[in-house]
C-alpha cells in the first residue's frame, strides 16, 4: 500500500495501474481532446500547473512543451513510472509523483492552474476532489477539465462492461459520468470559479472491434481487470459484446 493514497482508493489505484505503460496508447488515440483542453487553458511559460490524474503523462507533456512548470500526479505507481519515462524520452522537465486527488499534499494556492483530462472524474469522492482542486489553485487561477458526457459512447462502452461487473453496493457509488453534466460541475465548482462549457468530439480510430478489444484489455485498467476477473467462458462473452459494440462504428476503412 502507498501511504499517500487513502485506503478507499487503494483498489482503484490497482485497477488503473494495471494497464501500465500500455495506457499511453489509449491516451494517444484521444489526443485531440487532450490537446484541445490544453489550448483552452492557454498555459503561459513559467506558470505552475497541476495535471491531476495524469495517467502516462500525455497532457502534462503538452503543457510542458508550452513552457509551463508542470506537476503530474496519479494514484497508480505504474502509470507514474510510465509518465516519467515518457517525459524523459521527450527531454521534458516534469515533476511526477504518486498522489491522491482527494487529499493533495500541496499548499493552498500553490498552482496557477489545474487541469484534468478524463482523470479526476473517476475520483471516488467527487466533493473532496473538487474541494482540493479549488484549494490548491490560486485565487484568480484557472481550471480546465475534459470529461465524458453521460450520453457519450464511452458511457455506452462502460454499459457493455457493467453487465459483467458485480452488483454495486446500495446506494451505488457516484457515477464518473456525472462530471459530464453541466449542472453537476456547477455544484462542484460554481462557488469558486466562473464557469464556461463547451461540447466536443474526439474519435478513437481502430481497424475493427477486435483491435479495440486488444488495446483496451491490454492498456485500459477497468477493462483489463474486469476481463481478468472472469472465467474463460464469461470472458469470451464480454469480448464478444465489446467487439460488437465497437464494430457498430465500422466504416469501409475501419
Amino acid at each position: 500500500m502507498d501511504g499517500s493514497i487513502q485506503p478507499h482508493n487503494q483498489r482503484p489505484a490497482e485497477v488503473w495501474g494495471s494497464g501500465g505503460a500500455a495506457y499511453d496508447e489509449i491516451s494517444g488515440q484521444i489526443a485531440s481532446a487532450l490537446d484541445h483542453c490544453v489550448r483552452r487553458l492557454a498555459p503561459k511559460p513559467g506558470e505552475r500547473i497541476l495535471d491531476l490524474a495524469t495517467g502516462t503523462g500525455w497532457t502534462s507533456r503538452l503543457l510542458a512543451t508550452r513552457g509551463a512548470k508542470v506537476t503530474g500526479i496519479d494514484i497508480a505507481t505504474s502509470l507514474i513510472d510510465a509518465a516519467k519515462m515518457n517525459g524523459q524520452l521527450k527531454g521534458l522537465s516534469i515533476d511526477y509523483e504518486i498522489g491522491d486527488a482527494e487529499k493533495l499534499r500541496f499548499a493552498d494556492g500553490n498552482f496557477d492552474a489545474v487541469v484534468s483530462t478524463f482523470g479526476v472524474m473517476f475520483a471516488s469522492r467527487p466533493e473532496l476532489a473538487a474541494g482540493e482542486i479549488a484549494r490548491v489553485c490560486r485565487k484568480g487561477g484557472r481550471v480546465a477539465l475534459t470529461t465524458w458526457r453521460p450520453d457519450s459512447n464511452v458511457f455506452e462502452m462502460f454499459n457493455v462492461m457493467r453487465a459483467y461487473m458485480p452488483t454495486p453496493p446500495s446506494p451505488p457509488p457516484p457515477s464518473p459520468f456525472a462530471w459530464g453534466n453541466r449542472e453537476r460541475i456547477a455544484e462542484l465548482f460554481g462557488s469558486n470559479f466562473d464557469l464556461g462549457f463547451e461540447d466536443g468530439e474526439t474519435i478513437y480510430y481502430e481497424s475493427n472491434g477486435e483491435a479495440a478489444w486488444q488495446a483496451f484489455v491490454t492498456g485500459y485498467g477497468p477493462t483489463k481487470v474486469l476481463a481478468a476477473s472472469l472465467n474463460d467462458r464469461v470472458r469470451e462473452d464480454l469480448k464478444r459484446d465489446f467487439v460488437a459494440f465497437h464494430d457498430t462504428f465500422a466504416t469501409p476503412l475501419g
